[in-house]
């Protein structure tokens, strides 16, 4: 689609030759996880995104009980963009009812996604939260099954999802070279978190391509506050709420210098952001037009991590605990 406007940045997907726009659609909000989505907006949300430059869109069963495949794929085929000029990512082995790793269900799994995305294969699958499940099942039997799935030519690309960073390091440390080809990582490169940081030259080592989710840190970073349910500590959501207002004061807008923040690491192929409205993508896009035309405030984003200082790098507990 042609546009005159100045496009996004393509960066590679580590060894996969897949060179993906820097912001990418996270369509979970199409799921109606934050509220009611017309199919109406959510055609015109994907619209917008090609028109903008976005090339990769990202969902899963688990979103919504299965209605962000189902309206993604209605926007897809909608829009009409030629197969072979965007990438489809989405998961398995969580969903609605709980987690299941077993290859048998991931075969199933595949084809029921396949189905609702009305598409033949999808770019990338990934196995969902693997924190939940049993890492040495991961290992020895949900990543073969993708091999074989790949090998029907219903996958091209084989990926692994999680909060906790130490989970990608079991994992790949086990399966053969070459066996993931992407990990999807949230919350870990954001204003307030940067461990991802750490992990990067063993993820290259591996050849493995980066994935980066929730920028504004699953609404930390955002004028509104995180939802209620939100895992961070006291201390860490008010010294958000601290940053928040800081911005406000100075006239700009928390949510934009995060993810900002967020898109200045090239080594992260794309930054994964939900969606629900044309508004909301560009505003995303413009955000990120602006980082590559002028650059980031430097003032206000050293007042921000001064604020944030004493609680970087802080997370929250995910997965099945040990006792």
């Amino acid at each position: 689609m042609a546009n005159s406007n100045p496009k996004l940045s393509l960066r590679d997907l580590g060894n996969t030759g897949l060179k993906l726009s820097s912001i990418g659609f996270g369509a979970s909000p199409l799921g109606n996880v934050f509220g009611p989505v017309s199919e109406a907006d959510a055609i015109a949300s994907v619209r917008e995104a090609f028109r903008l430059g976005i090339n990769f869109f990202d969902t899963s069963p688990y979103y919504g009980g299965t209605l962000s495949e189902t309206m993604l794929g209605i926007a897809l085929q909608a829009v009409g963009v030629p197969r072979n000029e965007y990438f489809v990512s989405t998961k398995c082995g969580r969903y609605g009812d709980g987690f299941d790793f077993s290859a048998e269900r991931v075969m199933k799994s595949i084809d029921e996604s396949l189905g609702r995305l009305k598409l033949d294969y999808v770019d990338m699958l990934q196995c969902h939260d693997i924190e939940f499940g049993d890492l040495d099942q991961i290992v020895n039997e949900t990543i073969p099954a993708l091999q074989k799935l790949k090998e029907m030519g219903k996958i091209r690309y084989i990926g692994i999802t999680g909060l906790p960073l130490s989970v990608f390091t079991y994992v790949l440390d086990r399966v053969p070279p070459g066996s993931v080809d992407v990990i999807l990582s949230y919350c870990h490169y954001s204003v307030n978190d940067t461990t991802l940081v750490d992990l990067i030259p063993y993820l290259k080592s591996k050849g493995v391509g980066v994935i980066s989710a929730s920028p504004l840190a699953m609404g930390l970073l955002t004028e509104n506050g995180p939802p209620e349910w939100h895992p961070a500590s006291p201390e860490l959501k008010s010294a958000c709420k601290a940053a928040a207002i800081l911005c406000k004061e100075k006239g700009g807008n928390i949510s934009k210098f995060a993810l900002q923040y967020s898109l200045t690491n090239i080594e992260i192929a794309s930054v994964l952001v939900g969606m629900n409205s044309v508004k909301q993508v560009q505003e995303n896009v413009a955000a990120a037009v602006e980082l590559t035309t002028t650059g980031k405030d430097e003032r206000i984003l050293r007042e921000i991590e001064a604020i944030l200082e004493p609680v970087k790098n802080q997370t929250w507990p995910s997965g099945i605990q040990k006792s």
